[in-house]
């Protein structure tokens, strides 16, 4: 699945646009590297994203075409929130 549709699916990143932009600025990396919107996750990917001065580090677990609200959070689990 392409990253920018992942973060858009899981709802990490609310809109597709965005979550595109988010890549292109450089402030989403995957397994520690800079990612593009198109690069393809797996199962157990670690995605890092940066919004503003907190990080937000999460780990794919299912990919999902598409599912209800309450299902996305199932799409991943949170390993580290660097709020400041």
């Amino acid at each position: 699945m392409r990253l920018d549709k992942f973060l858009k699916n899981s709802r990490i990143i609310k809109r597709r646009t965005i979550a595109k932009e988010a890549c292109e600025g450089g402030r989403v990396e995957v397994n520690g590297k800079a990612a593009k919107p198109g690069t393809e996750i797996k199962v157990g990917d670690r995605i890092k994203i940066t919004f503003g001065t907190s990080e937000l580090l999460v780990e794919a677990r299912e990919l999902t075409e598409s599912c209800k609200k309450q299902d996305s959070e199932n799409m991943y689990i949170v390993i580290g929130n660097d709020d400041q």
